[in-house]
């Protein structure tokens, strides 16, 4: 079992895969520790999903405030969509349901928000003016929308329509790989949602992120937009850091 630092805050992001937790340093944004993975229950009910939570907290030997991401709409600790997990956790007081399993105080927020709170505060977007859209390709996709570095939480843009159809199922970094799209088919299919987006939000920078980000100069050129589009820094930290530095905020 993994010694507590007391000087470090726990994050943990919660997938549907997969649940991994780490202390974090949250003055420098950088892990203390190595990353604990646990797979996601299924089903990933509330109930589930906690005890894995509590096995995470246990692992690190942790007291203090926990941050947790989730992939949902999620105000105030509650949880109100489920589009790629169990639909018991819509209504479900997350907050409150974590405190009571663990003992610890814990903040939940979307997954998408946290890693673009990363991103912004030691990533891409770091000392970024104006409108900061980040877009987290994988399993789905995910949205984070900044403005003069403050979040506009939820924004769930990928269940957004284009012309009759929803993005996600067209144009996350699954629906490339099932249905075998070229990184040039794909690009251009992903340019077509980020210039929708431009014309609605006008930002100012797009930053991607997710696993494909690490393999952009493969589909970046196909992008051809206004604002600069660039990709995360964080990787597959930045939902643990996001949580770890937002609940050192609201609970501090």
């Amino acid at each position: 079992m993994a010694r507590k630092q007391t000087s470090s805050v726990l994050g943990i992001d919660i997938g549907g895969s997969g649940i991994k937790g780490a202390l974090v340093d949250t003055v420098k944004g950088e892990l203390t520790t190595e990353r604990h993975r646990i797979p996601t229950p299924q089903p990933s009910t509330p109930d589930a999903v906690a005890e894995v939570v509590l096995e995470i907290v246990r692992h690190f030997d942790y007291t203090g405030n926990v941050g947790c991401t989730f992939p949902a709409v999620v105000r105030r600790g509650v949880v109100y969509t489920a589009a790629n997990v169990s639909d018991a956790w819509i209504g479900t007081d997350a907050d409150a349901l974590f405190e009571r399993v663990t003992g610890q105080s814990v903040h939940m927020l979307n997954d998408a928000d946290a890693a673009g709170v990363a991103e912004m505060t030691f990533g891409a977007g770091k000392g970024q003016d104006g409108v900061v859209m980040m877009l987290t390709l994988g399993t789905g996709i995910g949205s984070a929308l900044f403005t003069e570095g403050i979040l506009v939480p939820n924004t769930e843009l990928g269940h957004m329509e284009l012309n009759g159809k929803e993005v996600e199922p067209r144009t996350s970094s699954k629906a490339r790989e099932d249905k075998g799209l070229s990184y040039k088919k794909w690009g251009k299919r992903l340019n077509k949602y980020l210039a929708h987006l431009e014309f609605l939000f006008s930002p100012d920078l797009f930053i991607i992120g997710g696993g494909i980000s690490k393999k952009s100069e493969k589909f970046f050129p196909y992008l051809k937009t206004e604002a600069p589009v660039v990709a995360a820094e964080q990787r597959n930290e930045a939902g643990i850091v996001g949580a770890a530095c937002t609940v050192s905020r609201t609970k501090a």
